[in-house]
């Protein structure tokens, strides 16, 4: 797979990188982790270079899985894990405090069974710690050597210049799909002005663009799915259009609509790695595919085209994660 650079400090790695959260967390109940450890190391021989985890995911036994799994080839990938959250739980509300980071810094070294993070996000911006004060930190564990690059995820474009005085930003990583296409307005424009890289999560809208999921699939329990609005029967419904369109393009390049929708993040700019996540080896290997897959001129205007007439239904969080969204 050909690599691609995130940010100007030097971080190449693979094009699609994979998104480990699902294994464990967020969709449903977690894999065994023998077979969550064969998905990473069969990611790996695919040519998959770049994996994602954090101490929330679980939480805890995502970054352990991670750690297991990459173990025989760490010196070969790039390992991104996140800070943010009191006691390391989602839930919570927010804690960056520069005792927290360094705290989190030192337990995931441990559970991801290494010596250095490779790049290091915070996962949600904190209202009540300045962003210089985080930067600075994560400067000062990049100086120890004990990470290796600085990242934040969901920053808004001021927050993303102020951290960036303190300590180069290597990568931003915010949601970015053929459905979710609010970065365009502000904070792509910025990383490309600054140089640093953008890392999308769910390129696939949450497994939606793959064509999977329809009105009648029913979520687990514990898929968090169930509580977004985008996601209720009605806003499937009104969103297979998008779906049967992604599907009418594949169909003519002889593809899935995965691998359009992953060609399409691929297509934007040089500097962005989408990490689609899956718990499923034949998912993993039809993503994988996606890098392979160029998209004419002729086929990106007709996508941009097409998705003028379409008009996507429900908000991406319910208002209590929206909330956590920096502006």
């Amino acid at each position: 797979m050909q690599k691609r650079k995130l940010g100007n400090g030097g971080l190449e790695v693979s094009a699609l990188g994979l998104g480990c959260m699902g294994l464990s967390f967020g969709y449903g109940p977690a894999v065994g982790r023998a077979d969550g450890i064969a998905l990473i190391r069969s990611a790996f021989e695919a040519g998959v270079t770049f994996f994602d985890t954090a101490e929330c995911y679980g939480p805890f036994v995502n970054e352990e899985l991670v750690g297991e799994a990459v173990a025989p080839f760490r010196d070969q990938i790039v390992i991104a894990t996140k800070f943010g959250f009191q006691d390391g739980d989602s839930k919570n509300p927010s804690d960056c405090r520069p005792e927290r980071i360094r705290a989190v810094a030192e337990a995931s070294l441990k559970r991801l069974k290494t010596d250095r993070i490779d790049l290091f996000y915070q996962h949600r911006v904190d209202p009540n710690v300045p962003i210089e004060d985080v930067a600075g930190t994560v400067k000062d564990l990049i100086r120890e050597g004990k990470v290796k690059h600085f990242g934040l995820s969901e920053a808004g474009a001021q927050t993303i210049r102020r951290a960036h005085a303190v300590q180069p930003v290597a990568a931003l990583q915010s949601e970015y799909s053929l459905w979710w296409r609010e970065p365009e307005q502000s904070v792509l424009p910025t990383l490309d002005e600054l140089g640093i890289g953008f890392v999308p999560f769910s390129p696939l809208g949450k497994g939606f663009l793959t064509g999977a999921i329809n009105p009648g699939t029913e979520f687990a329990s514990n898929d968090f799915r169930n509580v977004v609005p985008r996601f209720s029967e009605a806003n499937r419904k009104a969103n297979a259009a998008l779906v049967d369109l992604l599907g009418e393009i594949a169909a003519g390049n002889g593809v899935t609509r995965a691998q359009i929708a992953l060609a399409w993040l691929l297509a934007q700019k040089p500097g962005i790695v989408p990490i689609p996540g899956t718990t499923k080896l034949h998912r993993l290997k039809e993503n994988v595919g996606a890098a392979a897959v160029e998209l004419s001129a002729g086929n990106l205007a007709a996508i941009e085209s097409a998705l003028q007439h379409v008009q996507i239904a429900g908000e991406r969080y319910p208002a209590h994660m929206q909330q956590r969204i920096d502006r």
